[in-house]
């Protein structure tokens, strides 16, 4: 089946200090899809998000976000974008819902139910608590209401479950899924942790030394490889074979 892109990246490379640490990377993240990006540390997954989401400028090559270029329409392509990348950092001493408001001011956004969006990641009645009494954990959640407040069509999400106990990885794990079902959202996102990517994700993109080496269908793997994802995951980044259609 084909599907229409979310994202599209070709020929993205990202230079710091004469270094290359993006290299030749193409990337095609589908319409309506969960997009899983692997790989070891400093293999390059948080770069390309931010070169993504405009934060870093790409040295070469082309990144279209809903078939836009994203250096020519930046501005109008965030407002339909959702992120949260590495540690989210709030207004210490404000509350959850406070830096809340702050963000959808910020965006220009009005009429949003924060309470229930609140309600959706897992923060109830947590009233006027200021964010500096949060755990990690709670943090966390804080981070990913902020990237979907407003709606967005795609949302990238960097380690969205770090910090997270195995009940709130669960309950991110069924919102992930729902969003994409339920409100058309498109979510590109990294993780350590195989098995979770692995149980919410379409499409399965590789990254080794700054270049995505194998996009590949979930399904596929789960056909070919006895021990699913961390098998194929371990033969890739280790110099393995890919799977050849």
């Amino acid at each position: 089946m084909d599907y229409e892109s979310a994202v599209k990246v070709s020929g993205l490379v990202k230079t710091f200090n004469q270094k290359e640490v993006i290299r030749n990377c193409n990337m095609t993240v589908a319409k309506g899809r969960v997009y899983g990006l692997l790989g070891v540390n400093g293999a390059g997954k948080t770069t390309i998000f931010k070169l993504l989401l405009g934060l870093l400028q790409s040295t070469a090559g082309r990144i279209e976000i809903f078939s836009e270029d994203i250096q020519i329409g930046k501005n109008r392509i965030l407002r339909d974008v959702g992120s949260m990348i590495e540690t989210p950092i709030f207004y210490e001493h404000l509350s959850a819902i406070e830096n809340l408001e702050i963000h959808l001011s910020y965006m220009g956004i009005q009429n949003t139910d924060i309470q229930k969006t609140l309600g959706i990641v897992g923060l109830h009645n947590i009233g006027n608590q200021p964010v500096s009494q949060f755990s990690l954990g709670m943090r966390q959640r804080l981070g990913i209401a902020r990237a979907i407040i407003h709606h967005p069509k795609l949302l990238i999400l960097d380690e969205p479950i770090n910090g997270l106990d195995p009940v709130g990885i669960r309950e991110m794990r069924e919102l992930f899924q729902d969003l994409v079902k339920k409100h058309d959202m498109t979510i590109l996102v990294s993780s350590h942790i195989l098995s979770e990517i692995e149980q919410i994700s379409d499409v399965i993109g590789i990254i080794v030394d700054g270049s995505i080496v194998e996009e590949i269908e979930l399904a596929y793997i789960e056909k070919d490889f006895a021990d699913g994802l961390e098998e194929y995951f371990f033969s890739i980044v280790n110099g393995g074979m890919k799977r050849n259609d």
